[in-house]
């Protein structure tokens, strides 16, 4: 059965940002006194919003990171991203399928909207998607919960069970999963946990350009 609703994440789905973003995470938080490497940085945050990340940053070395920690990482990502930032590999010519084909498509991370926004306009894919972004702020709790994932399903008046989510964390595959959804795990990042992702529920590719077919559709 062709899906009513495909829910994209943002960061490593849509757009090439998680190698900037965790190579600048894991030199701020080494410099916070958690010596930390990309690989551990990938394993402990990716999916997470920053505010969790913060809280478990804190917890791991102890104490309360220093007044500003929050603006100076922003500051290292936007300007990282700013020289490095693409969009992923093919994932244009996917949205551009699934308006072809009527499919309702919507993106749900972590991420603020405000981030979203810098990370979409900054590669073009804004205007794709500009009117069906949510934001696990906007909710209770973050992923590794459903709740993001029911917002952006009752968001764009779909069920739960007939929306296929699109993610590269462990984390946003468990969340898929306990809203009641099938997940596909995009795995293209060296440091993507293609094993965490399968062992949480996603079925596993690794090229954007194949994801029509795996929905059921032509690309054509």
């Amino acid at each position: 059965m062709l899906p009513s609703l495909v829910i994209f994440d943002c960061d490593g789905v849509l757009v090439d940002s998680e190698p900037a973003a965790n190579r600048v995470l894991a030199e701020m938080v080494t410099q916070a006194g958690l010596p930390t490497s990309v690989e551990e940085c990938c394993t402990r945050y990716v999916g997470r919003t920053l505010e969790s990340s913060i809280t478990l940053i804190e917890k791991e070395i102890g104490r309360t990171l220093p007044a500003g920690w929050r603006e100076e990482l922003r500051r290292r990502e936007t300007s990282a991203w700013e020289n490095e930032l693409v969009p992923v590999q093919g994932v244009e010519a996917v949205l551009h399928c699934l308006q072809q084909h009527d499919t309702a498509y919507c993106v749900a991370s972590s991420g603020s909207k405000e981030k979203m926004h810098f990370t979409l306009g900054h590669t073009g894919l804004l205007p794709l998607v500009r009117d069906v972004l949510f934001s696990a702020t906007e909710v209770a709790r973050s992923k590794p919960f459903p709740d993001v994932f029911l917002h952006a399903a009752e968001g764009m008046g779909k069920l739960a069970e007939d929306c296929v989510v699109i993610e590269d964390s462990v984390l946003g595959a468990q969340g898929a999963r306990a809203a009641g959804m099938r997940v596909f795990g995009y795995v293209a990042d060296p440091y993507t946990d293609a094993d965490g992702l399968e062992r949480a529920g996603a079925e596993i590719f690794e090229d954007m350009r194949a994801l029509p077919a795996l929905l059921g559709l032509s690309s054509s």
